[in-house]
């Protein structure tokens, strides 16, 4: 169970963006178990044949149609579920790799998305409320004296400022590097940004930290080989990719009543990449999927 075995109560709300994925189904299958599932998704399609599959597991499930990066969109995700129970839980899993798109697309899906939806779980959240954002083991890879953290902190005052500037950054390297750089940008971003708003959470009685995943065996990973999540791999204490119900455990673990003293801060679930990742490998690394 992802709560405490006694007095679970399926009349509360979870929700999972990317809940049609790899990592996001997953979640929404173990989740089910003690609560409402609200999964949210582009493609109506794919969602209703997720809903068909986790209600053929006794899942009480539910799909919405969403644009993280549309405001509009993700108050009206968190309105619809709430129509049932309160929502007592989020697992932001959407998001964008460097092969999906370009820098500016992966920055406003990753980076912007990931403020859409925190702002409307803080604006939600209650005493005993979580929520977890999927960030990467490719955030942990920014080297300190790279990170922007002065772009980042305009995320609080400034979302378009900040979405175009954290863009600019992504454009200062060649053109075919520029994904892959925004990719790495976002998820720091998406560590550093949960880590500021723990306050304001914690105002609330509730919970935000984030879950950074390393190669994991999704449509989504494998799609990535050729830019270096397969590399990746060879650096790994454990050397295979991680299995989806592994990362999605962890996820709804976290999203869970059980670590109720866990917030503000980031778990790295990479199988030991990077522990065996030095700096000559990382420069290889680099060399190799430039």
């Amino acid at each position: 169970m992802t709560g405490s075995d006694e007095g679970a109560t399926v009349n509360q709300t979870a929700i999972i963006t990317g809940g049609t994925g790899g990592m996001g189904l997953e979640v929404a299958r173990i989740m089910g178990r003690d609560h409402r599932v609200v999964i949210a998704d582009l493609d109506q399609r794919r969602l209703d044949t997720s809903v068909a599959e986790l209600t053929g597991l006794g899942v009480d499930a539910e799909a919405v149609v969403c644009d993280v990066t549309d405001q509009a969109s993700v108050d009206n995700l968190f309105a619809r579920g709430a129509q049932s129970g309160p929502v007592r839980a989020v697992v932001h899993t959407a998001g964008v790799s460097p092969q999906m798109g370009a820098a500016d697309t992966i920055v406003r899906v990753n980076a912007l998305g990931t403020v859409n939806v925190t702002e409307a779980s803080l604006a939600a959240a209650a005493d005993g409320f979580a929520l977890v954002n999927v960030a990467s083991l490719a955030g942990h890879l920014v080297p300190g004296v790279l990170v922007p953290t002065r772009t980042f902190k305009l995320a609080l005052t400034d979302t378009n400022r900040f979405a175009a500037k954290l863009t600019a950054a992504a454009g200062r390297v060649p053109k075919s590097r520029r994904p892959g750089v925004a990719y790495s940008l976002s998820k720091s971003f998406v560590i550093w940004y949960s880590e500021e708003m723990a306050q304001r959470f914690g105002a609330k009685g509730a919970r935000i930290l984030t879950v950074s995943p390393g190669t994991f065996d999704t449509a989504m990973g494998r799609l990535e080989e050729k830019s270096g999540s397969g590399k990746l791999v060879e650096y790994a204490a454990l050397t295979r990719y991680g299995k989806p119900e592994e990362i999605a455990e962890l996820l709804a673990f976290c999203a869970s009543d059980r670590p109720g003293y866990l917030t503000g801060t980031d778990i790295l679930c990479d199988g030991g990449t990077r522990a065996g990742l030095s700096l000559k490998g990382m420069i290889a690394l680099a060399r190799d999927t430039s």
